[in-house]
């Protein structure tokens, strides 16, 4: 869980893109037809893991509220696209089977129950984990009764002249129909009385977003005591001042969740951006799919609302106040250290450093003395690839920029570059992908300005979504053009490399630039027909090079020879290759997956899937790179790249891996694996019923290993080694 998105900082679950292609490898007859976890429940059971670190005391509760937020924020995204796609599809009469050969109306009918049990374990985390937790450390989130009559008389002052004057009461009589509620916002279901006339009325009081959704109490408290009010706690107790003459009777708060999926025929479609902004204002009248209320709702405020918002009982989430938990991002800001992680500062990759202490890093110099296999957010993205784009913006040497763009921050420096490029002279091509979901207007804004400073902007392919992350540099060296290029697992988003773990290669292969250069011509002109040397790309080789690999070491493994497979993504649902990795565990192939999201492979099934093992890790860094690792008979052949093994990335986006050589390199990636898989590592272990298990103790009770703290000690050692040398 990222004035930015927090959940597109945090993005523990983002990209929900439609994935209800038909059954691929149903029809293997050496195969159980019941071979595959349903991908929906799977996705639920990955935020369940979220929330047990909620719920971890182990864990600074200030993080223990970050992952509250952050379990609230992927769920308001899953039912926003996940659930609202289901429901599109028995709509419109196109219910697919899902992923397991089941009705979409049956899915429904058990993420129905899983959601409501989770959301309630949810609120039960909040109440009778953290809360208290959080007031053990001089934090509390106290209701307006708590109050002294001065602590009142503040907080009425701050009312009347910073809430009140944007609140905006709508009635709901004849004269006023029931009104538009938004998506993901917090209102307040209000019935009041005329006490001249004695008639009853409702009416709707929209929360304002804009304003903070927990208020200081005193704002004069030192930091060490802090006491916060919900916003909506407060507007309640000053209902008198927006209904003056009426009685209250009863107010509850609520919350809609709309269907905010996007479709857009391209084929159709001449000005790709004119009609995504329409379809974006679209998006806001998306009908509900989630109706949360406070449990204390009344049943005749609850019956108007199931009326006029047209939701099922199944629909609705009763759930005790305060809804809306992703506020507790908030709380992430508090300047309370010993409430944290501990401070983690990204180190420069050593190979990037300058050979003198005080001699001006030269990144093209470091890539031109071997390819540099970067690891973020442990190494440093602003001194590593913000600074190669940066410094070829700035090098007269420098002739031309190509990149990528699919998720970026608000203030991009990596945008900044390529506009000063563009004007100081060089060719700039920009692909940005303007279709990155919840990202579209962002995009779009930007596009237009790399535009305006003359950038060769590109939307890419008709029915894609340009996913890769690439940057080529050409630049002239005594008379010859050189490649120098960036292949990385994540989004070029300085903000989000902080906290997001992926990998990059800077590397000044001719054969990568190459491959490179020819991928850039394809994706600015029409179409991706050709292979590559050292790159692997989707949609029409992708998933066909990665079988062939895993048909190989199933192959070796049958003629008696050593073979393995070690896959990282954060989502494995293509049943493809699922089916391919079943077949070489049945060959004695020793597969290690590795997820962080979803899983539909189901492991240890005798007979099938013994020799499969899936673990996931999560912590206070999102694990995010991509890794595809094969024994090749003691020559290993190991990829990076952009794509998860999903539909959606082999079939309908443009993705590249990138396959490493040097042998550090290779070294480096099998002791992640090593690491990651260790019993002595702290983890969840997937079985085959689909039940994630957490192992984060030995059988004394002692925590076990949090790899990511090892890493951070283990790259930050480098650095050490390499000053005193």
């Amino acid at each position: 869980m990222d004035g930015d998105n927090i959940q597109a900082d945090s993005d523990f679950g983002s990209d929900f893109d439609d994935d209800f292609d038909p059954l691929v490898g149903a029809n293997d007859p050496a195969l159980p037809s019941e071979r595959y976890l349903d991908r929906e429940l799977s996705w639920l059971a990955f935020n369940q893991r979220v929330l047990e670190l909620a719920e971890d005391p182990d864990l600074p509760v200030l993080e223990r509220a970050n992952f509250l937020a952050i379990f609230a924020s992927n769920l308001d995204e899953f039912f926003m696209v996940r659930v609202a796609g289901l429901k599109r599809r028995i709509l419109t009469g196109l219910a697919v089977p899902t992923n397991v050969g089941r009705a979409p109306q049956d899915v429904l009918s058990d993420i129905s129950k899983a959601a409501h049990a989770l959301q309630n374990r949810h609120a039960l985390a909040f109440h009778d984990l953290v809360r208290p937790a959080l007031a053990e450390q001089g934090i509390e989130v106290v209701n307006w009764d708590t109050l002294s009559q001065d602590e009142r008389d503040s907080l009425r002052d701050y009312f009347s002249n910073q809430i009140f004057p944007v609140l905006m009461p709508l009635a709901v009589d004849p004269a006023h129909p029931f009104p538009y509620i938004s998506g993901l916002s917090i209102n307040l279901a209000i019935r009041v009385r005329n006490s001249k006339t004695g008639k009853q009325e409702f009416a709707r009081l929209k929360v304002p977003p804009m304003l903070p959704r927990f208020v200081r109490v005193d704002r004069s408290e030192p930091v060490e005591h802090l006491r916060f009010i919900t916003l909506e706690d407060l507007i309640a107790n000053h209902l008198g001042d927006l209904f003056p003459g009426m009685e209250i009777l009863e107010h509850h708060v609520f919350r809609v969740t709309r269907n905010e999926d996007v479709e857009i025929e391209e084929d159709e479609t001449e000005n790709l951006i004119k009609a995504l902004e329409k379809e974006l204002l679209r998006r806001r009248f998306g009908p509900p799919i989630r109706l949360e209320i406070t449990e204390d709702m009344d049943e005749v405020t609850l019956g108007l609302l199931v009326r006029e918002l047209d939701v099922t009982d199944q629909e609705v989430y009763r759930l005790p106040a305060p809804l809306d938990l992703g506020g507790l991002f908030d709380f992430s800001r508090i300047d309370r250290p010993d409430l944290h992680f501990d401070k983690h500062v990204p180190t420069t990759a050593v190979q990037l450093m300058p050979a003198e202490p005080q001699a001006e890093p030269d990144v093209f110099a470091a890539i031109s003395r071997g390819d540099i296999l970067l690891h973020h957010p442990y190494e440093s993205f602003a001194t590593s690839v913000q600074a190669f784009l940066e410094q070829a913006a700035a090098d007269p040497h420098v002739l031309a920029i190509k990149q990528t763009l699919y998720r970026t921050s608000g203030d991009s420096p990596i945008v900044e570059a390529l506009i000063d490029a563009a004007e100081s002279g060089k060719q700039v091509l920009a692909l940005v992908e303007i279709k990155a979901r919840f990202d579209e207007q962002a995009n779009i804004s930007w596009a237009r300005k790399l535009e305006k400073a003359g950038v060769h902007v590109v939307y890419g392919l008709v029915g894609l979504k340009t996913h890769c992350k690439l940057a080529l540099v050409v630049r002239q060296e005594r008379g010859v053009l050189r490649h120098y290029s960036h292949i990385g697992t994540g989004n070029y988003n300085p903000k989000t490399s902080r906290i997001y773990e992926d990998l990059g290669l800077l590397t000044a292969d001719a054969q990568v630039g190459k491959d490179l250069t020819r991928l850039f011509n394809e994706l600015s002109g029409y179409a991706i027909e050709k292979k590559f040397k050292r790159l692997l790309v989707a949609p029409l080789h992708l998933r066909k090079a990665l079988l062939k690999r895993i048909g190989d070491e199933t192959a070796a493994a049958l003629e008696g020879r050593p073979a393995g497979i070690r896959i990282k993504v954060n989502s494995m649902v293509d049943e493809a290759i699922i089916d391919a990795l079943y077949r070489a565990s049945q060959a004695g192939v020793k597969v290690d997956v590795w997820v962080r999201g979803i899983c539909s492979l189901k492991p240890g099934v005798e007979g099938m899937s013994e020799n499969i093992r899936v673990r996931s890790i999560l912590g206070r860094y999102l694990e995010h790179s991509r890794i595809f690792s094969f024994h090749n008979d003691g020559d290993p052949q190991v990829f990076i790249g952009s794509a998860d093994m999903m539909h959606r990335n082999l079939d309908r986006r443009v993705e590249a891996l990138v396959r490493l050589v040097a042998p550090d390199h290779l070294a480096e990636i099998d002791s992640l694996f090593a690491r990651a898989m260790d019993d002595r590592t702290s983890s969840w272990w997937l079985s085959e019923s689909g039940e994630w298990t957490r192992h984060d103790r030995d059988d004394s009770g002692q925590l076990l290993d949090d790899m990511q703290n090892r890493l951070m000690q283990q790259i930050g050692h480098r650095k050490r080694l390499a000053i005193r040398r």
